[in-house]
């Protein structure tokens, strides 16, 4: 395990390269370019704002902010998922042709993600200065809910990179899960409407603390709950380094089922 990690970072200017090309062809030949990357987000915040601002009426000061600070990190998180369940099979003549580790695949797909999120959450930063939010020193905790996020999103591109290549659904599959996990997240809504019978469960899933902490660092300026934090950090650890194992399993076969 710890041979491929150390593989992986061997190849660092490769996955330098491939985040490079995702980045400049991600919308080459569009009229906005570049742009889209502020552009999509933005779209997203308008249709939930009217929807869950205006016809649900949810009453959350600075909603608009509220909603924007967790749709970041989501949009990343679920394009990391939909994006390397199938970079395997996309790079069919890559793998055919020569040898290097298929993880770097994976692996830049969610970094080329994460830049695109970083630079969403400037436009973040931007909002809160002009809304008059403002910022605080507990941004200074914001690098450690990214890395989490990070990792997390790492492992899981490992897993289902891997086992779409034999099980060919599971892309279609991840369309359903990701959106159901949309809503069992608290992006477009407050916890304290979720029935407290039910916060066992929902805590089960990471992305709903790791929402909550970029909301305490940015939108409520509380600082980190560290304890909330330790059960994400945890299995987004686990998740890679068991990802790393199953994928370097996997690979073996790889040219052969593509």
């Amino acid at each position: 395990m710890f041979r491929s990690i150390r593989e992986i970072f061997q190849y660092k200017e490769m996955i330098a390269s491939l985040v490079r090309q995702s980045l400049r062809t991600r919308y080459r030949g569009s009229f906005l370019g570049f742009l889209w990357t502020f552009v999509n987000p933005l779209m997203q915040l308008v249709v939930y704002s009217i929807v869950f601002s205006v016809v649900m009426r949810i009453e959350i000061d600075n909603f608009a902010m509220y909603l924007f600070i967790g749709l970041i990190p989501w949009i990343f998180f679920a394009n990391a998922l939909r994006e390397s369940s199938v970079c395997i099979l996309n790079n069919d003549n890559l793998i055919k042709k020569i040898y290097f580790p298929r993880a770097v695949l994976p692996v830049s797909v969610v970094l080329a993600g994460f830049i695109n999120m970083m630079l969403g959450f400037v436009i973040v930063i931007a909002m809160l200065l002009l809304t008059g939010l403002g910022l605080s020193l507990e941004i200074v905790y914001l690098p450690v809910v990214l890395a989490v996020e990070l990792v997390l999103s790492t492992g899981i591109a490992l897993w289902v990179s891997s086992l779409t290549v034999y099980f060919r659904d599971l892309e279609h599959m991840l369309e359903v899960v990701t959106m159901v996990w949309f809503y069992l997240t608290p992006i477009v809504y407050n916890v304290e409407l979720i029935p407290e019978r039910w916060q066992p469960l929902f805590r089960l899933n990471p992305m709903y603390a790791l929402i909550q902490e970029y909301r305490n660092v940015l939108f409520f300026q509380t600082g980190l709950d560290a304890g909330n934090l330790v059960y994400p950090a945890v299995l987004s650890v686990l998740l890679l380094f068991s990802g790393v194992l199953v994928f370097e399993k996997l690979q073996r076969n790889f040219a052969e089922e593509i």
